[in-house]
């Protein structure tokens, strides 16, 4: 805010006269606009759910997407891969980072299913992964060849952004993956609030690797061949 000076006049005698605004000048408000997400590579979101639509399901029944909802969620799949569509949560675990610690997140484990090439667990913060569930008689991930590494799109409204596998879950819930994931998908990635309620697709490619787990150049050069393939039946 601007301060309005008071002007001194003498008539004789100093005399204090009444302030007068002045006009001052003129400011745009500015709003700092968030920036959108951007997809990775040039397959299409809208491709990618289109052979997504319809599902032929392989797990032996149905998942939750938290550990008081109802059992909605199949994992499905074609000849290249095993898809779903659920929520997202957020895993904050692996190496403690400054959004991802036991500060941050009251459920923080130091520790992920998989480690980098160096022995070191992941960082959640700065690795796009996902996690699937623990295998169970609902569904075994390796029938199918997804295993740690393994590379994924995942789908939100028109984004489509690559990760690998790299956590494992309780093995009657899907729908989660790292802070990297949830923030270059724009979705709100903070441990304690952030995720979405629905509108996720997970696509896993059968088989595929990324030789290096924290890689993500690899995990997403590999993904856009795979989706390449996925979207055109290759």
């Amino acid at each position: 805010m601007r301060a309005q000076a008071l002007t001194l006049a003498a008539a004789g005698a100093a005399a204090l006269l009444v302030p007068t605004p002045q006009p001052g000048p003129a400011f745009a408000v500015r709003h700092r606009v968030a920036p959108q997400p951007r997809s990775e590579g040039r397959i299409q979101a809208a491709d990618l759910l289109a052979k997504a639509h319809d599902c032929v399901p392989v797990s032996h029944g149905r998942y939750r997407s938290d550990a008081t909802g109802s059992a909605r969620i199949r994992v499905c799949a074609t000849h290249d891969a095993v898809f779903w569509k659920a929520d997202m949560d957020i895993d904050c675990d692996g190496r403690p980072t400054a959004r991802c610690n036991r500060r941050t997140d009251p459920l923080f484990c130091a520790a992920t299913a998989y480690q980098q090439s160096d022995g070191r667990h992941l960082s959640a913060e700065r690795l796009p992964y996902i996690v699937v569930p623990a295998r169970s008689r609902i569904w075994d991930p390796r029938v199918h060849g997804v295993r740690g590494g393994s590379v994924a799109a995942v789908v939100y409204r028109d984004t489509v952004r690559y990760a690998v596998v790299g956590d494992t879950g309780p093995g009657d819930i899907i729908g989660e993956a790292s802070y990297a994931t949830a923030r270059d998908l724009g979705i709100p990635a903070d441990p304690r609030t952030g995720g979405v309620p629905s509108g996720v697709t997970y696509i896993v490619f059968k088989d595929s690797r990324v030789k290096a787990i924290e890689d993500h150049a690899a995990a997403v050069a590999a993904g856009e061949r795979l989706a390449r393939r996925f979207v055109n039946g290759d």
